[in-house]
């Protein structure tokens, strides 16, 4: 009898884990040839909550963490991801990028990581300064996380441009719920089992699948959403995200760019996710014989 192949089912990542969706729903993935090639979880509305409270609660822990040390574990997932290589190369060409391709896009990726990991300890230094004021008080400006952001990743990107988004928002101090390419999503489930063995606190990145027509506004009208980037070009759903947006004032991003440039890597895509902070501190003026005045 002819064998009857295994299909694998890829599963939504949240807080760490691997939970099917709660919906029990999913939806096949077709090569080029119209051969099923995997299963993958169609993630609803109350999967997003869930990556919501699992993102919410990993953000204090993640943004009071040393930037150096944030820096060491981008570093981290791109060792990781240089040790899967080929298993990445291979998910690619099954989806119907070219060979070369999708060892261009992979090399990419990983460069990219070790390109933020670089930017961690160093945003701050640049984007942040003291600031003249005419009292007698020390003014520091400096940039801090804004909290949760909600990403719907690029469509036709597979790896690279969900982790495009995904390294800067981290970078920052950040945690973020990614909705992946539903056309190319293998790459971004496989990606969540590398962040599971690293270093990575689980709920700092949580990563669905399904449909942007589905889950878009569930994305933007989340109440305990900071900040939304939106990565597709579908014009109905930009205008729905940012009214959506406007309900509790989410910081609306739409990220269009050639991700495989390197003009699309930067750390004003880090400043992007950033409010500043300013602090005052009064300077002590030391008199005759050591008294403070």
């Amino acid at each position: 009898m002819e064998r009857i192949e295994v299909l694998k089912t890829y599963k939504l990542y949240i807080g760490g884990t691997f939970p099917r969706t709660e919906s029990g729903r999913y939806y096949q993935l077709m090569n080029s040839k119209k051969e099923i090639i995997a299963n993958v979880s169609l993630g609803s509305r109350k999967d997003f909550r869930n990556a919501v409270v699992a993102a919410r609660g990993a953000f204090g822990g993640w943004s009071a963490r040393a930037a150096f040390n944030r820096g060491q574990i981008l570093y981290r997932i791109a060792e990781m991801l240089e040790g899967r290589k080929e298993q990445f190369v291979n998910e690619l060409v099954q989806q119907g990028i070219k060979k070369t391709a999708a060892e261009d896009e992979v090399k990419k990726s990983i460069d990219r990581l070790v390109y933020y990991s670089g930017w961690c300890d160093k945003f701050i230094t640049l984007f942040g300064g003291v600031n003249p004021v005419a009292s007698s008080h020390f003014n520091f400006s400096v940039p801090e996380a804004m909290g949760v952001v909600a990403i719907v990743a690029p469509e036709n990107s597979g790896l690279l441009g969900i982790i495009s988004v995904i390294a800067p928002c981290i970078a920052g101090g950040n945690t973020c719920i990614i909705l992946a390419s539903e056309k190319l999503p293998l790459c971004a489930v496989t990606f969540a089992e590398v962040l599971a063995t690293s270093d990575v606190p689980g709920g700092v990145v949580n990563i669905l699948t399904g449909t942007s027509k589905e889950l878009h506004s569930h994305f933007s009208n989340h109440m305990d959403v900071n900040a939304v980037v939106f990565c597709r070009d579908d014009k109905a759903e930009r205008k729905a995200v940012a009214e959506n947006g406007a309900l509790n004032v989410k910081r609306i991003y739409f990220w269009d760019k050639d991700w495989n440039k390197d003009e699309s890597e930067n750390p004003y895509l880090i400043m992007d996710l950033q409010e500043i902070k300013t602090t005052w501190h009064p300077i002590e003026n030391i008199g005759v014989g050591g008294a403070k005045y």
